[in-house]
């Protein structure tokens, strides 16, 4: 019954493309007209594989190949989660798969509700994970968010540099201003603005395994007087700032806390402050987050439509000074990282195991594609609290020289 209900839906969904399923019996069927789109061949080696499939496509499919219950000939997880994204995206769930979505609707914000403590718990399911984990795959300066490609062929470091030179840009730091870095990682961003720009920083971050790495890389470089990198949650936070920034966090806020956010980054700004919130968003309408995502990789996490952060920045009237939209850069930036994981994966299987391997392919392809095919994208929202505290044009950004010195410093 349930092989042949499968059956049926991947009938009606599979329009380009070609799939192949063999089941667990040995019997087989393919799906869609091809040539062209991807073409994929998987087998289901668990007999109960259809019944979860058919309530829970996605999830099923992630959980199933992590624990090689389903295999896809030549491991072509590009190619299988291509042919989901180009056949799937934007069409409404088959009958039975609707309450399963309508429950995840209704419990969004409860899976998004961050107070102090959750919020610590959470943090921790990732980023506490084994530092050298993330040395299989980051560049140098460990940043582990969205870099920038203004220029064909550069490399990851040089593409992570021009990102952190964009936002100092951005944020018009001069030596001697005190900055806020909300989520502070592995210290990249503080270090850098510390050293190339001459500011003092403050950097708060929930990661116990981030912080202690960021306050020994403080003491390395001889930046201990200038940064100073806390455990510690924003929202205790008291002082106030020239400038914040925060670069990869919001996506870990929730909805539900939104205001409360932009509240503190607005308590945080000196009257002539600016803030930079560099985040991942969708271009389509507020919806839920992958229940992958949210099962294995980032518990409480949500990529936010724009509709919805500027919602909460209204309420708490700061001042919108610039919006900018980053297409396919962090594509890029997965796809390098996927290949540097991959370069490594016997090494991340001996910290871990090779289901781990399995699961972080999902989540770094997944990611990849999610950007490439499915309009996934970064904003960059520059914030004041006075309108005049920011050039009336945006030839201040594009600055030969300043890029040059920050590609000479990614190149040491």
């Amino acid at each position: 019954m349930w092989e042949s209900l499968l059956s049926k839906f991947l009938e009606r969904a599979i329009t380009k493309g070609r799939l192949r399923v063999t089941y667990a019996d040995g019997s087989h069927r393919t799906f869609g007209p091809g040539p062209g789109a991807p073409e994929v061949a998987i087998t289901l080696h668990d007999p109960t594989l259809p019944r979860k499939l058919i309530w829970d496509l996605e999830l099923a499919v992630c959980e199933a190949y992590m624990d090689a219950r389903l295999t896809i000939e030549d491991d072509d997880l590009y190619g299988l989660i291509s042919l989901g994204i180009l056949n799937l995206r934007g069409k409404d769930p088959a009958w039975w798969q609707k309450p399963v979505q309508g429950l995840r609707l209704a419990l969004r914000r409860l899976a998004q509700f961050n107070p102090v403590g959750k919020a610590q718990e959470n943090v921790a399911r990732h980023y506490d994970l084994s530092g050298a984990l993330y040395d299989l795959f980051l560049d140098a300066d460990r940043q582990y968010s969205c870099a920038y490609f203004p220029r064909d062929g550069m490399t990851l470091e040089q593409a992570q540099a021009a990102k952190k030179a964009h936002i100092a840009d951005k944020l018009l730091i001069e030596p001697g201003m005190t900055v806020l870095d909300i989520g502070c990682g592995w210290g990249g961003m503080g270090l850098t603005l510390a050293r190339d720009y001459g500011a003092r920083v403050v950097g708060v971050t929930l990661s116990k395994e981030q912080h202690a790495i960021a306050v020994e890389r403080a003491r390395q470089a001889g930046l201990e007087d200038r940064v100073d990198f806390r455990l510690q949650d924003y929202r205790h936070v008291t002082e106030t700032f020239d400038r914040v920034v925060s670069v990869g966090m919001f996506e870990h806020v929730g909805v539900p806390h939104y205001r409360e956010y932009f509240h503190h980054v607005k308590q945080c700004l000196k009257p002539d402050g600016i803030a930079l919130i560099h985040t991942i968003g969708r271009s389509d309408p507020p919806t839920t987050t992958a229940a992958f995502i949210t099962k294995y990789i980032f518990p409480g996490g949500y990529v936010p439509a724009m509709s919805e952060a500027m919602s909460a920045v209204e309420k708490e009237r700061l001042v919108t000074t610039d919006v900018e939209v980053w297409r396919l850069h962090y594509a890029e930036t997965l796809k390098a990282w996927y290949d540097r994981f991959m370069a490594n994966a016997d090494k991340a299987e001996a910290l871990y195991d090779a289901r781990f391997v399995r699961m972080w392919r999902l989540y770094l392809i997944a990611s990849e594609l999610t950007f490439r095919l499915n309009d996934q994208v970064v904003f960059q929202f520059q914030l004041a609290r006075d309108q005049k505290a920011v050039p009336l044009t945006r030839d201040y950004l594009y600055n030969p020289a300043a890029e040059d010195a920050a590609q000479a410093t990614a190149a040491q």
